[in-house]
C-alpha cells in the first residue's frame, strides 16, 4: 500500500505505488498565473460595479429631470382656468314641436299621489294644493291631462317633479289633483295620460 506524505513546499507524486516527497506542489509560474487571473477578475468585477452605479445614477438623474418638467407643466396648466360648457337638450318623449298644439295620447298607467316633500326637483316649493305632478321623463312645465279610467274624471297638471320611484307606477299627482280625480280613498288609480302642452 502506498503511503502519502506532504511537506510545505513539496507535492505528492504517486508512481507505481510510491510517494516522492521532493516533487514540487505547484510551480511558481502557476501561482503567479492564478494570482494574476484573480486580480484580473477582481478588477473586472469592480469595473462592472462602477458601470452599474453610473447607469443607476444617470437613470435617477433623468427621472428627476422628467419629474421636475412634469411639475412645471402641471403648474402652468393649473394657472390657466379651464372652462367646460354643458349642452343640454330638451327631452320631449311624448310631444313633438310641430304637434304641440293638439293633445296626444301618451299612455295608460297607474297614478298615485303624494303629500310629503318641501322642494320639487325643478326647485319649486312643494304645495299639495297646486295641480302638479311628478313624472320620470317628461320635461318640467309639461301640461299633462290625467284621466281616471274608472270614474272618467280628469285634471290637467303641470310636471314640476321627478318620480314616482315605485315600480309599476307612471305618475305621482299632488293631493289637490288626486281629490279632483277621486282617488284619495284608494291611493292609486288606473289613468290615461295625455300631453296637452
Amino acid at each position: 500500500m502506498a503511503s502519502i506524505r506532504c511537506a510545505r513546499t513539496t507535492s505528492v507524486e504517486i508512481e507505481a505505488n510510491r510517494v516522492h516527497p521532493k516533487a514540487p506542489l505547484v510551480s511558481a509560474a502557476g501561482i503567479r498565473n492564478v494570482v494574476q487571473l484573480f486580480a484580473l477578475a477582481l478588477g473586472a468585477a469592480s469595473l462592472a460595479a462602477c458601470a452599474q452605479s453610473s447607469v443607476v445614477t444617470q437613470k435617477s438623474e433623468l427621472s428627476g429631470a422628467s419629474r421636475q418638467a412634469s411639475l412645471e407643466q402641471s403648474r402652468k396648466t393649473s394657472s390657466v382656468t379651464t372652462r367646460r360648457v354643458a349642452v343640454t337638450r330638451k327631452h320631449t318623449p311624448f310631444a313633438s314641436p310641430r304637434n304641440a298644439g293638439e293633445a296626444q295620447v301618451a299612455s295608460h298607467g297607474v297614478a298615485s299621489f303624494y303629500t310629503e316633500g318641501t322642494q320639487t326637483a325643478n326647485g319649486e316649493k312643494f304645495d299639495t294644493q297646486e295641480l302638479t305632478a311628478a313624472h320620470r321623463t317628461l320635461p318640467f312645465g309639461t301640461r299633462l291631462r290625467v284621466t281616471n279610467v274608472a270614474t272618467g274624471r280628469s285634471v290637467t297638471v303641470r310636471v314640476n317633479d321627478r318620480g314616482p320611484f315605485v315600480p309599476g307606477r307612471d305618475v305621482d299627482v299632488s293631493y289637490a289633483a288626486a281629490e279632483t280625480l277621486g282617488m284619495v280613498g284608494g291611493g292609486i288609480a288606473k289613468v290615461k295620460l295625455d300631453v296637452v302642452q
